[in-house]
């Protein structure tokens, strides 16, 4: 069974999600294939940092900077209770797309511990996951090769397999994440909690091991 999940770097939610899921499917104890699938938040964001979080949120929300260091502490406290040391007032916000490129070739590679590493690194370690330097060390420390790693954020490779990804959830109506896709069948909004991630797995387990009876091109299977 396949889950796709979503997701922007500069989400915390997004963080916390993927933290559940871990712990959801841990708990459940199965082997399931989990594929990351980008979600800029913001497509237009600098490579630069050019404001705070507290300002960058009061601005969004319409807060005041005391009341939007408030709301972000909150949400930072959610991520501390998921075992992150969550540092979200200070994270340094710059565009996703280049860490987004660089998991899709993780991904293809089979180290999938990228994804971790990643919001580990904007949301905790607060770097600037628009720094090809902090990308390319990330992906080294995971066994990436430091050669190919340079080809791929040097270039615009994989840059079609992330637009892919958001063309995707356009089409599907995903317009926040993360969300969650659950076997190809059952949607999550949302940074849900463990239990209601654990009961959609195991639905979506149940329903795929039951084998009805069926005929084909190549006959009928009788099992019931």
């Amino acid at each position: 069974m396949k889950i796709e999940v979503w997701s922007d770097y500069a989400c915390p939610f997004c963080y916390i999600g993927e933290k559940r899921l871990s712990r959801a499917l841990t708990e459940i104890g199965k082997d399931v294939e989990v594929e990351f699938k980008s979600f800029e938040l913001d497509p237009t964001a600098s490579k630069n940092v050019i404001s705070a979080t507290d300002e960058r949120f009061a601005q969004k929300y319409g807060l005041s900077l005391d009341a939007a260091r408030k709301k972000i502490e909150q949400i930072s406290l959610m991520g501390r209770r998921e075992g992150i040391d969550f540092k979200y007032l200070t994270t340094r916000y710059t565009n996703t797309f280049d860490a987004l490129r660089l998991t899709k070739f993780a991904q293809e590679k089979g180290h999938d511990e990228i994804i971790i590493k990643l919001f580990d690194a904007y949301f905790t370690k607060n770097l600037e996951l628009s720094d090809h330097k902090v990308l390319k060390k990330i992906a080294v420390e995971c066994g990436l090769d430091e050669n190919e790693v340079e080809e791929v954020i040097n270039s615009d490779k994989y840059a079609a397999e992330v637009r892919e990804d958001e063309r995707e959830a356009a089409f599907i109506g995903i317009h926040s994440v993360p969300y969650f896709i659950i076997g190809g069948k059952y949607g999550l909004s949302g940074a849900q909690p463990v239990e209601i991630l654990k009961n959609a797995i195991k639905e979506a387990l149940t329903e795929e091991n039951f084998n009805g009876m069926t005929c084909g091109a190549d006959g009928c299977k009788f099992d019931g």
